[in-house]
């Protein structure tokens, strides 16, 4: 089953954040707590962490895009097979 990587909210007024930089590709495989990506945020720039093992299937972000807490950011698939199926649109 896929993953969805959310915008966390990191602080408490902390309403949207922008995507800086990508650090995986779709297709890569990834460990959970990797670092996938460089979010800022209106006072600091923060790591985000892959939240599970797997195959990153679509990202849906591009970099230098600003998007609120909660937003989809990427998808990461259990395996290869469910990232080509999700990144095919057939998920």
């Amino acid at each position: 089953m896929a993953t969805d990587v959310i915008l966390p909210k990191w602080g408490l007024t902390m309403e949207d954040g922008t995507l800086v930089a990508w650090y995986v590709d779709e297709g890569e495989h990834v460990v959970e707590g990797e670092v996938i990506a460089e979010v800022e945020t209106e006072k600091v720039e923060n790591e985000l962490e892959a939240p599970c093992a797997g195959v990153v299937a679509r990202i849906l972000v591009d970099e230098d895009e600003t998007v609120d807490v909660g937003t989809v950011l990427a998808v990461i698939a259990d395996n290869e097979a469910e990232a080509e199926a999700i990144a095919g649109g057939q998920q």
